[in-house]
């Protein structure tokens, strides 16, 4: 057995661990990171979600407390390394990581996120940890009941950090730095590098190494987007249609609120769709469920609000369906970033009524292309789009061995899919 991420400068038993799940070969950001990593220096790094920068960051930071663990500190509840993540599924995806690579190594791991009772933390934190991942506000629930002891934290690390800015964590941070070593390691990674992004490395990082693979706000290659004319009252109806008549079998769609996401896996649900909402407002234990059976493939569709969705990784997930564009327009890249992941390709579609032309446009903006707005046969909106470039035809893949029809419609040999044809604006 042999790996390419030997020859980074990883030691044995975390390669071994690494390749015995497959990896073998690092992504561009873990060829990048981890000798910095592993070098001792502060790092800014930028990726894109799904470019693999969780073990960017968890590899060569098991590689060091490994080699130094005979002489660090391990008094209760003391901890050598800590991860910030804003949400809990990314916690206990990044948890599940380290847990992963350092499966040869004798270093203890711990989570602490909200939702769940603190007491069984606490009973956990009795004991030195190497590697916490935490939530900032439970984090500080433990700060303040004193169960936690961070004057020893060797490397700090702030995942999705634009994330954490956008959820408002940026006092809970500045509360936890405040009482961290002065004399420490510090990643932080982004997806993008906002002037508030810029603020905070200024303050937290020194002299710091940078690594982008991705140019600011990219999406992957691997994602083929389609957008979808329809109206609002119909997109429901789209939906069902399209997951049928496509044969999808695991769909991740976005809503933007909780109340819609709710609403929308009810609806699904009572057309026949094995569905379950994963938000803020759902008990841990349910979204630790509905991820767990979306992920074995017993529920059909995951609807899930934006914030709820940060952390879910799953290698092979082909479809991620925007029910609704989101109101902030890097919020489109974060979604679409969960399929199209590992090298795997990946589809996402864009349900789109024209009251969205703004978030349409805002998204187009951000990566400088437009997109064609096909349309369904049987499911034409009542209203144009406004369109500046001349109309194109637009074919859909064709399943395998069988010819399509559209409802209501005979089969036919054109296109299913037409794109709006132009318009006056």
């Amino acid at each position: 057995m042999s790996s390419d991420f030997a020859s980074l400068g990883l030691s044995e038993p975390i390669w071994r661990a690494a390749a015995e799940r497959g990896y073998t070969t690092p992504t561009p950001i873990q060829a990048q990171a981890i000798p910095a990593v592993l070098s001792g220096v502060d790092l800014l790094a930028g990726a894109q979600t799904g470019t693999g920068k969780t073990a960017a960051f968890a590899m060569p930071i098991l590689h060091q407390l490994a080699a130094t663990a005979a002489t660090a500190f391990h008094g209760p509840s003391s901890v050598r390394a800590l991860i910030l993540v804003p949400t809990r599924e990314l916690a206990a995806q990044v948890e599940e990581s380290v847990q992963l690579y350092g499966k040869n190594l004798s270093l203890r791991s711990l989570i602490l996120i909200g939702g769940v009772k603190i007491n069984p933390q606490m009973q956990k934190l009795r004991r030195s940890v190497d590697v916490l991942v935490a939530t900032p506000g439970r984090l500080l629930d433990h700060i303040q009941q004193r169960s936690v002891d961070l004057s020893h934290v060797e490397i700090l690390v702030l995942d999705e950090a634009d994330r954490m800015l956008d959820m408002g964590f940026i006092r809970d941070i500045r509360r936890i730095l405040a009482i961290l070593p002065k004399k420490r390691q510090n990643l932080l990674f982004s997806a993008t590098f906002s002037p508030e992004i810029r603020t905070l490395a200024d303050g937290l990082l020194h002299n710091p190494v940078s690594v982008e693979v991705a140019s600011r706000n990219a999406t992957a290659d691997t994602v083929a987007q389609r957008f979808y004319a329809v109206d609002q009252e119909r997109k429901r109806e789209l939906l069902t249609h399209l997951i049928r008549e496509d044969q999808w079998h695991q769909v991740l769609v976005f809503t933007r609120t909780k109340h819609g996401a709710d609403r929308l896996a009810k609806h699904l649900s009572q057309d026949g769709m094995q569905a379950m909402a994963i938000h803020g407002n759902k008990s841990q234990g349910a979204r630790t469920r509905a991820l767990a059976e979306f992920k074995e493939g017993k529920v059909r569709v995951l609807v899930a609000t934006d914030i709820a969705a940060r952390g879910i990784d799953i290698s092979e997930l082909p479809h991620v369906v925007n029910f609704e564009l989101p109101h902030v327009p890097e919020d489109y890249v974060h979604r679409i970033g969960r399929t199209g992941r590992a090298g795997n390709n990946g589809q996402a579609v864009s349900l789109v009524s024209v009251d969205e032309r703004k978030q349409l446009a805002d998204v187009e903006k951000l990566l400088k292309r437009s997109f064609a707005k096909e349309i369904v046969a049987g499911f034409e909106p009542r209203q144009h789009f406004p369109s500046h470039q001349p109309a194109a035809q637009a074919r859909r893949p064709s399943t395998p061995g069988a010819q399509r029809r559209a409802p209501n419609r005979p089969a036919a040999g054109g296109n299913r899919f037409r794109e709006r044809p132009k318009t006056s604006a």
